[in-house]
């Protein structure tokens, strides 16, 4: 089973995405802003990390280059945003938009995780 963590300051959308990840078999954990999503990902293991980008304090920009200059630099990060074209030539392995559907989420993840052994 992957882990995956969440990040995102709006409690309800951290909560639909984990649950709707969780349904579909992947294990879930969330942080409510990006300091607390680098210190989870720098504590622990994830497979995958998604964030949003418009967060308080560490923004999502600040969580991928946090995790490209870390010691798992290639773990796959997908960032999500009201704006994604402003987002074209970023460190993200993908950009999803706000609003996005629960299934374009979860193949995303999917096809990102696809080729982590575990």
């Amino acid at each position: 089973m992957h882990s995956i963590l969440v990040i995102d300051d709006e409690k309800s959308k951290a909560f639909l995405t984990s649950i709707a990840l969780s349904k579909s078999g992947f294990n879930v954990e969330k942080a409510i802003n990006g300091l607390e999503g680098i210190q989870k990902f720098d504590e622990g293991h994830y497979d995958l990390v998604i964030t949003d980008i418009l967060m308080p304090g560490l923004d999502g920009n600040g969580v991928v280059r946090h995790i490209r200059n870390s010691r798992r630099q290639f773990t796959p990060v997908i960032g999500v945003s009201g704006t994604p074209w402003l987002l074209e030539d970023s460190d993200f392995d993908a950009v999803l938009s706000k609003p996005s559907s629960i299934k374009t989420l979860v193949d995303t993840v999917k096809n990102l995780t696809s080729s982590i052994h575990k």
